[in-house]
């Protein structure tokens, strides 16, 4: 076993901390020595043993660390917030409050248009296209390669208590409880495997405890088998029955979306928000008086499909049960953050809220009902490489650091969120490890304008886009994955497609992607598109990477 001092400390040299008035933050001065990830990986197996390993000598010497609370939405659009777009017809006060105590990113983006990908990212500071590009289905192996280092790991190796509550979609071994020779009933899309495929007494290995994190709960996946809470790796209602809508109260908007497969008889998909915001609501008053600090991700199942809003929301927002379903959102990220406040940790808590990924295509028949789009003022939904497919809210309230109310218009990313946190912990990132993740802390020091010019989208395999300052590149025909809407192309002044083989826009002038100048730019349009292989081929794009070769 590895003592304390292969995590041990070293100074670095110091700087005065300059604040850039849009982006202020600040940062330790001390640095963790650079370890292998191999190696960090067995010192964390180690930490599962005796939780004193790091919180004893090596944190000793400095005041508690800032808690850290990752909040993340599932489906949101970037106009479906008051504090983004004024225009919005859904009231969202909690976190219009939480983007006015903190910093509002006006230029924040997933990784990926969809699920599954877009959480690898932000948990790995890895580019999800580097790896794979589709979401994990039913019953889906785990995406984290086990020399994969994850953030959860990072923040249990300096001390931190970690916790992940709500959606997880990023896999278990489910094969190590499945019985020999289940096979699915049904054929095709109700297709699913039976309640007894499975020995539920058993452990579910390789989920969120196997990647750093100390407990979970949730559900996994709203819509995916098995209906039924899991606690850490086990579930707390035998599945007894194969999922029946029809058991539940109807659903108010869409489709319920759920695959067919096992299900607890008593499962209610309407109690989601409310028991996974009441666990976490649990979780941080436990800490009020720790000697530890905490990371909490904590990611809610919606405004994903089912759109369900509890009957209290309804009529609560100007867009439908869609936008009750955010107000409902909305209220329970003001539960989590009424319980910092009250357990007086508000003021040792940074705060990171953002998405996924943009709205469903439910968006289409909601703004020619409403007048609401929820990807405003950006072009495309969920799945697309257009701007409204991943860019996204994005805010941060970092408490005695972040001035209130500011904005930032620098290009950011959620996979640059491990780096930054990595540079406040001073923890010296191994080089296989968070190979696309840029420290946001020069914005605030003042030494950088921005920490990043280039980004890469992606949702399908060989279907790419590119931002290169203001310029934004789709290396495909049309920036659409999902289907295209041409009656709301038509409501929003959209031109026929001109067949182009590639598509560029100049975001500071066409922000909603309006006017394709490939055939007026075509040496800036190869220049990008050769950043684009360079970034791909050379496996990574951080910045201090780059230092490094």
């Amino acid at each position: 076993m590895y003592g304390t001092n292969a995590l041990h400390r070293r100074k670095r040299p110091g700087s005065s901390a300059l604040r850039l008035e849009s982006c202020p933050f600040a940062v330790s001065r001390r640095k963790v020595t650079r370890v292998n990830s191999h190696i960090l990986r067995f010192v964390y197996s180690c930490l599962l043993i005796s939780s004193s390993f790091v919180t004893g000598p090596l944190s000793a010497a400095a005041p508690k660390r800032m808690n850290v609370l990752i909040v993340y939405a599932d489906d949101l659009g970037f106009g479906d917030l008051g504090c983004n777009v004024a225009q919005s017809k859904i009231p969202t006060p909690n976190l219009n409050r939480l983007a006015a105590e903190g910093t509002r990113f006006t230029d924040g983006h997933s990784s990926s248009g969809i699920c599954t990908p877009s959480r690898y990212a932000l948990l790995t500071g890895r580019h999800h296209w580097r790896d794979f590009h589709g979401i994990v289905n039913v019953f889906g192996a785990s995406v984290f390669k086990k020399e994969r280092l994850t953030l959860s790991e990072m923040m249990k190796a300096n001390g931190y208590r970690t916790a992940a509550i709500g959606k997880w979609h990023l896999g278990w071994d489910w094969n190590a409880i499945k019985k020999p020779g289940a096979k699915p009933v049904g054929e095709r899309r109700t297709a699913g495997l039976r309640p007894d495929a499975f020995d539920w007494s058993k452990p579910i290995p390789d989920g969120p405890l196997a990647h750093g994190f100390d407990s979970y709960f949730g559900d996994t996946v709203i819509n995916f088998p098995p209906y039924c809470w899991i606690e850490d790796d086990r579930v707390q209602q035998i599945p007894d029955v194969m999922m029946d809508s029809s058991k539940w109260k109807p659903i108010k908007e869409g489709n319920w979306e759920c695959r067919p497969g096992p299900m607890a008889s008593d499962w209610d998909p309407y109690q989601n928000i409310p028991t996974t915001t009441r666990r976490g609501v649990e979780f941080i008053k436990a800490h009020k008086h720790s000697d530890q600090p905490f990371f909490l991700y904590f990611a809610f199942p919606s405004p994903h499909a089912p759109i369900i809003p509890n009957d209290q929301f309804d009529g609560k927002s100007g867009a439908g049960a869609y936008g009750d379903f955010v107000y409902e959102t909305d209220d329970a990220c003001g539960q989590l953050l009424k319980a910092l406040k009250d357990s007086g940790q508000a003021g040792n808590t940074v705060v990171i809220f953002t998405a996924d990924n943009g709205p469903e295509r439910y968006a289409y028949a909601r703004d020619e009902r409403f007048n609401h789009w929820s990807a405003a003022p950006f072009r495309g939904l969920k799945r697309d490489i257009y701007e409204g497919g991943h860019h996204v809210p994005f805010f941060i309230r970092w408490p005695g650091l972040t001035k209130p109310g500011s904005v930032c218009d620098a290009l950011v990313s959620q996979v640059d969120i491990f780096a930054t946190l990595a540079d406040y912990l001073s923890f010296d990132l191994p080089r296989d490890a968070a190979e696309d993740s840029h420290n946001l802390l020069p914005l605030p020091r003042g030494t950088a304008e921005s920490v990043r010019s280039s980004h890469v989208h992606n949702t399908r395999e060989n279907e790419y886009a590119i931002r290169d300052g203001d310029w934004l590149l789709i290396d495909a025909k049309s920036g659409y994955v999902s289907k295209r809407n041409q009656a709301w192309e038509a409501k929003r002044n959209y031109p026929v497609d001109d067949q182009s083989a590639v598509e560029l826009y100049n975001l500071a002038k066409d922000i909603g992607q309006r006017v394709n100048l490939a055939q007026d730019h075509s040496e800036r349009v190869g220049k990008m598109l050769a950043l684009l292989k360079r970034i791909r081929e050379q496996g990574y794009s951080s910045p201090r990477l780059a230092k490094r070769k």
